[in-house]
């Protein structure tokens, strides 16, 4: 499997310059955030139930909204996300609501040299392991921070969305893990329109690869879902079915959009 040896420069450089255009973007509405909105969707609330005074790993935090509002929750919440960038703008968040999260800055992969420490929930939602090439690793340091009977949640957009174009308009990348996708794209989906062209370096991860990674790493299957709502408007040409839900126009009711899994250790 091709795996570019600079991939994790090559992110970290795109997330950072993400975050400056995500922060103040209309998607993330991060003034409503800090008085007060929850940025979790119900796929994953249901999955978390109570978490009140529960440890929670959050994997690729980003800058920081859902880990702050499992926070509010009453859980303890330990962030982690490559990029520098972000990561001090949810340390700036914390500090700016006054909750008691961490975060650390590091890739996935590096996390276990870096914090020693098990998790009553490990937690990751939304466009977040396509950028990872080695699902059997991932599920490794998924294990390595869950307490026995600890639960791993991961809610996230559903492989067959990723096998399309851009645009949806045919499907252009395989379903299976089988080479690094390597594009140079303007924009975010948080702002379309703004002022960047970087190269993003992903992977695409089937079912089997995710569930059978964390089988072979000591969990066991507890609950698996699919939807065709999304919660985000995040790609081209979508068109909302249902207040605050988003399909792909002339595919609606065809295509799984996200899919939700509990596993347990």
């Amino acid at each position: 499997m091709n795996q570019p040896l600079n991939y994790i420069e090559v992110n970290k450089a795109l997330w950072n310059q993400k975050t400056k255009f995500h922060v103040d973007s209309e998607f993330y509405a991060n003034e409503s955030f800090l008085a007060g909105r929850s940025t979790l969707n119900q796929y994953e609330l249901d999955l978390l139930g109570d978490i009140a005074g529960k440890s929670v790993l959050h994997l690729q935090c980003h800058f920081g909204q859902d880990s702050l509002s499992l926070a509010r929750l009453g859980a303890q919440v330990t962030g982690v996300d490559f990029s520098d960038e972000a990561t001090a703008k949810a340390k700036e968040q914390n500090a700016l609501l006054g909750l008691s999260a961490e975060f650390v800055c590091t890739d996935i992969y590096n996390l276990p040299a870096v914090l020693d420490k098990q998790f009553d929930i490990v937690f990751t939602s939304y466009g977040t392991i396509g950028w990872l090439p080695d699902m059997k690793q991932y599920a490794e340091v998924v294990a390595k921070f869950l307490k026995p009977g600890g639960a791993f949640i991961i809610v996230d957009f559903h492989p067959v969305a990723w096998m399309f174009s851009s645009d949806f308009s045919k499907v252009e990348y395989s379903y299976f893990n089988k080479e690094a996708i390597v594009e140079a794209l303007e924009g975010t989906y948080a702002d379309r329109n703004a002022d960047m062209k970087m190269t993003e370096i992903g992977w695409n991860h089937g079912l089997a690869e995710i569930i059978q990674g964390l089988i072979s790493a000591g969990l066991a299957l507890n609950s698996f879902q699919e939807f065709e709502n999304s919660p985000h408007d995040c790609f081209q040409n979508m068109v909302e079915t249902t207040p605050g839900m988003y399909q792909i126009k002339g595919m609606e009711g065809k295509l799984p959009m996200v899919y939700a899994l509990k596993m347990v250790r």
